[in-house]
């Protein structure tokens, strides 16, 4: 399993009891975290394999989970459970989210040093092998495609742009969702950002 799935170890150990869970109803654990605080919170993000959730899914997801964890019994202290979708601005945890969304913004953070730097911003120019490849624009003009090996990966998300909004609501129109009233809210944002 990924860090960017699962982080910690009790990430990983949660992730193994709830994972199999998941899958049996027909989804996918993109990510999984425990958070400390004044109460604990645990937050899943799932969704079905060809992407998407509704909210009675992860309603339903919450249910069968909470199931499981009570008779597991893995966290200690009195928690929340928190099951949402990836969000359009999305954690990309998996090596097929990076083909995925090839030709999206993105940014990613690394666990060394490569080049001199562990964060980058660019434009996903897909996976070759167990690479993550990224254009990178240097100087504002030239564009140098790097490739980042998965593991090396400890955090990545799409940035937000209008045309990935754009996109996931095409999308979801597509799998039969009703976003209409979403339109007016995209058209309202104005001029595109540079």
């Amino acid at each position: 399993m990924s860090d960017l799935i699962a982080k910690a170890a009790m990430d990983r150990r949660l992730a193994e009891i709830v994972t199999p869970v998941i899958e049996d109803m027909g989804f996918e654990l993109v990510r999984i975290r425990l958070m400390s605080g004044k109460l604990a919170t645990l937050q899943i993000m799932a969704e079905r394999p060809e992407g998407g959730i509704e909210v009675d899914e992860c309603a339903a997801i919450s249910t069968a989970v909470s199931a499981t964890l009570d008779v597991e019994d893995p966290i200690l202290d009195t928690y929340t459970l928190e099951v949402s979708s990836p969000g359009i601005d999305r954690p990309l945890t998996r090596l097929k989210d990076f083909e995925t969304f090839e030709g999206y913004e993105a940014k990613i953070e690394t666990s060394e040093l490569i080049d001199g730097r562990k964060r980058f911003k660019g434009v996903l120019a897909g996976v070759e092998g167990d690479e993550v490849l990224i254009n990178i624009e240097e100087g504002g003009e030239d564009v140098t495609t790097i490739g980042l090996k998965f593991e090396w990966l400890t955090d990545a998300k799409l940035i937000l742009t209008d045309e990935l909004i754009r996109e996931m609501l095409k999308a979801r129109k597509a799998q039969g969702f009703d976003e209409t009233p979403f339109d007016d809210v995209i058209e309202a944002e104005g001029p595109e950002e540079e």
